[in-house]
């Protein structure tokens, strides 16, 4: 792993929201995202009295996005140059800088693909499972977070069944795997792939052991089911 990027372990479970600021460029809109982790939990008490539109109004944005509570899923997250992230507060949450998201759509259906500037590495321990979207080209898709976003009360445990609550698109399949080696998600220096199911959960392309990459079919889930709320 390079020099530059700083690793936090037993990540696995832990809370977090995110603040996704959309502004106009030439190429279209896109998306700054703040992230809580690891400076706290999202604090239920102020994350629900935030308010998208005034958060809009004073960072010069078309729009503020909520994005949570999520979960984390893997066990361990790499992140390039954490040190010189960019912190924000919104609300009296304090957030870091992580991640730019080009949008082609506001309101886009379930499982279209999201291309994610994240430099970031994730890791799955061996013995843990793990859940996976197949797509009809094999390609296996790993679940990164789950969401109480669109099912507040959706928990880890209904993770294993979730087959039966998703609408999956023509040949595609959900299952819930133990692996036998620890896996890793590198997007260090590439675009990261994402998708979100009907419930806002995220996956991503598994990096090692896939074949090339899906061609970009504008952007996919990762607002689809964002929380905007007053506006």
């Amino acid at each position: 792993m390079s020099d530059d990027v700083t690793v936090i372990d037993d990540v696995y479970g832990k809370r977090y929201g995110e603040m996704l600021l959309v502004t106009s460029t030439p190429a279209g809109p896109e998306a700054t995202v703040y992230n809580t982790f690891p400076l706290n939990d999202c604090p239920a008490e102020l994350w629900d009295k935030l308010d998208p539109q005034a958060i809009a109004a004073d960072n010069g944005a078309v729009a503020a996005l909520l994005n949570g509570p999520r979960y984390w899923l893997m066990s361990s997250i790499g992140k390039r140059s954490r040190e010189t992230l960019e912190r924000k507060s919104f609300g009296g949450i304090e957030m870091i800088r992580q991640a730019t998201v080009k949008l082609a759509s506001m309101n886009p259906s379930p499982y279209s693909l999201n291309r994610v500037d994240r430099k970031a590495v994730f890791t799955f321990d061996a013995g843990r499972e793990i859940y996976e979207l197949v797509d009809p080209d094999g390609r296996r898709w790993v679940m990164q977070t789950w969401s109480q976003t669109v099912d507040p009360a959706l928990s880890l445990s209904d993770l294993p069944g979730l087959a039966s609550r998703l609408s999956l698109p023509d040949d595609w399949t959900y299952r819930p795997r133990t692996p036998t080696s620890s896996l890793r998600v590198d997007t260090t220096s590439q675009d990261a792939c994402v998708r979100q199911d009907d419930l806002a959960n995220s996956y991503s392309l598994q990096t090692s052991g896939t074949r090339k990459p899906p061609k970009s079919q504008g952007f996919g889930g990762f607002a689809a089911r964002l929380v905007s709320r007053g506006g």
